[in-house]
Order: C-alpha cells, then sequence, then structure tokens
C-alpha cells in the first residue's frame, strides 16, 4: 500500500555505531569545563609561561630557542592530558553513575564502546595539536619538515595515546570514581613535574636516565628528537608499545563495567 512504512527491527551497522558514539564521547569531551582545562588551557598555559620564564631565568637550552624545546613537550603533555587524565576521571563517573553499565547492554558491543572512545580522543588531538601550533608558531616555533620525522612523531603520537589510554581506562575501571579522580591528578601533576614530558630528560640529572622509560618520558623525548633533531624515534615507539600492552593487559583483567 502506497505511503505505508515498514518496520526494520535490528541494530545498524557496526561502523555507523562506532561513528556515532565517536562524535557523541567527542561533543561530550569539548562541552566539558574541566576537559577543555586539562585538553586545551593548561597545555597553552605551560607553553607561554615557559617560553617566558626560559628568557627570564636563563634555563641552559643547548643554545636553542625556548620555544623549539618546549613545544613538542608540551603537545606530548595535550596528549596525556586528554588520553590519561580527562579519559580516566570521565570513565571512572560514568562507571559510578551506571553509564557504562547500561551501554554495556547496548546493541554497539564494548569493543566498540571503546573504540568510540579512542576515536574521541584522537579527535580531540587534532583541535589541540592546532591550537598548540598556532600558539606556537606565533612564537616562533619552526619543526622540522623532514618526512620521516614527522611521520614517526605522528606514529609516536598515536602510541602515545594508546599507553596513556590503557593506563587511564586501567585507574578509572579498578577504583572508585572519587579515587580515580584523585590519582588521575596526582599522577598528571608527577609526570609533569618530574615525568621528563615538558623539559628534556638530561634537565632532570641522574633521573632523566629512569624518565625515559616511563610513558611521559618517552613521548616527550620522542616528539622532542623528531620535531627538533629529525630523528626517526623507533626506541621511544617500543617503550610506548610495551606500556600500552601492559596497561592492556591488566585493564583486561581488572576493568569493572560497575
Amino acid at each position: 500500500m502506497s505511503g505505508t512504512f515498514t518496520p526494520r527491527p535490528g541494530a545498524a551497522p557496526l561502523l555507523r555505531q562506532v561513528r556515532a558514539q565517536t562524535l557523541m564521547e567527542a561533543r561530550l569531551m569539548l562541552r566539558n569545563g574541566e576537559q577543555l582545562l586539562l585538553a586545551v588551557v593548561i597545555p597553552l598555559l605551560v607553553l607561554v609561561g615557559g617560553v617566558l620564564a626560559a628568557g627570564r631565568l636563563g634555563l641552559a637550552l643547548d643554545g636553542r630557542s625556548a620555544v623549539d624545546v618546549l613545544t613538542p613537550g608540551v603537545l606530548a603533555l595535550a596528549v596525556m592530558s586528554t588520553s590519561f587524565t580527562s579519559l580516566a576521571i570521565a570513565t571512572g563517573f560514568e562507571r559510578r553513575y551506571g553509564v557504562l553499565k547500561r551501554l554495556g547492554t547496548a546493541p554497539l558491543p564494548r569493543s566498540g564502546l571503546l573504540t568510540g572512545k579512542v576515536g574521541a580522543l584522537l579527535i580531540v588531538q587534532v583541535l589541540q595539536v592546532l591550537a598548540v601550533g598556532t600558539v606556537a608558531a606565533a612564537l616562533g616555533w619552526r619543526p622540522t619538515s623532514a618526512l620521516p620525522a614527522l611521520a614517526g612523531a605522528v606514529l609516536l603520537a598515536a602510541c602515545g595515546t594508546a599507553a596513556f589510554a590503557a593506563l587511564g581506562l586501567l585507574l578509572a575501571g579498578s577504583l572508585r570514581a572519587e579515587a580515580t579522580l584523585a590519582a588521575a591528578n596526582l599522577i598528571y601533576l608527577l609526570l609533569l613535574t618530574a615525568g621528563a614530558v615538558v623539559l628534556p630528560a638530561a634537565t632532570y640529572g641522574w633521573f632523566g636516565d629512569v624518565a625515559v622509560w616511563l610513558p611521559s618520558g618517552a613521548l616527550g623525548e620522542g616528539l622532542r628528537g623528531a620535531l627538533l633533531d629529525a630523528a626517526v624515534p623507533l626506541r621511544e615507539i617500543a617503550v610506548l608499545l610495551a606500556w600500552a600492552a601492559l596497561g592492556t593487559l591488566l585493564t583486561a583483567r581488572t576493568f569493572s563495567w560497575e
């Protein structure tokens, strides 16, 4: 009969579900004031404040300009802010309020839900790179133009995202929401100040040899090597892949959806 609608029950294709989940997660992150503070405002403050402080305090930067040295580290900090701290806190409170439990019964499989979260992180990180890169360029940043090094930096950032996301989900899935909030912020501050993420590992003395094996140090040192010296950060990529594998294994064993 003309004009009659025929019901078509059933779930949408998996790819469409994941895409919808990714866009929703990205919108939620960008609408949250705390998320924006971690994702954009703090990295920009660290960049501008660091450049100004380096000039006033005469920090030793091996003859390089402050903005050239600090910008790769601030990009690493932006990745860490979103992939670890923001993801851990948001997921922890979603778990507390039963959101994850309800999503776990939806047609979207749990693997698709996690894929959507990671996809949202990547969208936000593109915006972070544009924001930090624009401000850094205005301050005089001139990164390398070597394509292998740039490709290595992109791959390193992806590995850093995987490593920090796995560790963030490990916290969110095993601790109470309040404990996740405290632990994620504390770890963020410790890595920011002592994890060789913004400043080169050489500035930390003997502890720099330890910091380069942390995910923060591997990401920061790798991006500095790629964007400053046009080096392909193979060792740092391996370190981050190891952290990603360890975090994923522990998360799979301990993550609770409620």
